[in-house]
């Protein structure tokens, strides 16, 4: 493999990619792909560009995507109005099945990208190949599941053949009903059942900022916990902290929250001393 001819001029140096490679040879990694900024396509495009250089690596790579932006256009032409209990948006029979076309559509957007870029990719949704249970996660929220069991083996299938599996944030819950699963939450629940090398959660924001607000490069969970007490960590950022805590506390080694709207910032995370964003360890 001449690594040279994979990577990106503009990206991590070659000595960097050689010394990180080996690192994550036989590891998994779990990246999150969603938020507000995301509809941006060339952050989709760059996003595409450095999941197949992944892949041509030979890294072992695991995608949730969320798509909560465009959810929320097919519910507006839809002159559907969203309610939100606790961040989590309430999900009547009519909003699921919206939500499942969506989700599904920007999942094999996702493959064929990946595939017109020279790298493999498989579906992962309720139609074909699911890979989460779900439990409701409470009763005013509809058609709103928790992970309860994450069927490892069809993800593990998929990366045996050097595929990335795109996995949508959708569950099936008792008698094959659909349920819409936080984008966030869904990751972490496939990152600790696989004890993933890394977890990577793309966001639109640099990463975790202490008072000062600047960026915070490396933590541990007890200084999180502190953080969130003396409400340096406030509102949005609150659920998605909580994902990365349960998931460093269940086998995940470290979890990164990183700027997806920097280019390349996923090498960056995995193949520089620097990061790209904020890391967490227990």
């Amino acid at each position: 493999m001449e690594i040279e001819k994979i990577v990106p001029k503009d990206g991590p140096t070659i000595d960097e990619f050689k010394k990180y490679i080996d690192k994550y040879k036989d590891q998994l990694i779990v990246i999150k792909y969603g938020g507000n900024v995301f509809i941006d396509r060339n952050i989709f495009n760059n996003f595409i560009s450095d999941i197949s250089i992944l892949n041509k690596l030979g890294l072992s790579i695991i995608i949730v995507h969320g798509g909560g932006p465009r959810i929320k256009r097919e519910l507006d032409k839809s002159n559907i109005q969203s309610k939100f209990i606790r961040g989590l948006r309430v999900t009547d029979e009519k909003i699921i099945n919206i939500v499942e076309n969506v989700l599904i559509d920007f999942n094999e957007d996702i493959v064929n990208s990946l595939v017109e870029k020279g790298a493999n990719a498989v579906s992962l949704n309720t139609k074909k190949n699911n890979a989460i249970e779900v439990t409701p996660e409470a009763e005013e929220l509809g058609f709103v599941g928790i992970p309860n069991k994450i069927n490892v083996d069809i993800i593990k299938d998929i990366i045996k053949i050097n595929a990335v599996p795109i996995i949508s944030p959708l569950g099936l819950g008792k008698n094959n009903q659909t349920y819409n699963i936080n984008g966030d939450t869904a990751a972490g629940a496939i990152a600790k059942s696989l004890k993933c090398r890394r977890l990577l959660l793309m966001t639109n924001v640099e990463g975790v900022l202490n008072k000062e607000k600047k960026l915070i490069e490396e933590i541990s969970s007890s200084e999180i916990l502190e953080m969130i007490n003396n409400e340096t960590i406030t509102e949005g950022m609150i659920p998605k902290i909580n994902t990365c805590l349960d998931a460093v506390m269940n086998g995940v080694t470290g979890v990164g929250i990183i700027d997806g709207r920097k280019k390349h910032s996923i090498l960056f995370e995995l193949f520089s001393d620097k990061g790209a964003g904020t890391l967490i360890r227990r």
